[in-house]
């Protein structure tokens, strides 16, 4: 899954591990999936969307790569 996790937290001048300690994960966490290695649960996808001050899950994660 793609991801603008990267670009948003540069956006805001937010270290990876502060926005560990916001959505309560690790650092490794938010490595893998800025990297696009680790599908986040809805729970976590919403955490980081609001942490990153977006309105909209989609804006941040590219959901048409998914396999149903």
């Amino acid at each position: 899954m793609k991801t603008r996790i990267k670009e948003y937290r540069k956006e805001l001048k937010m270290t990876q591990e502060e926005l560990a300690e916001a959505v309560e994960v690790t650092r490794q966490t938010i490595i893998a999936l800025e990297q696009g290695r680790y599908n986040p649960s809805l729970i976590l996808a919403y955490r980081i969307t609001k942490a990153l001050k977006r309105g909209y899950i989609e804006e941040v994660f590219e959901l048409e790569d998914i396999e149903l």
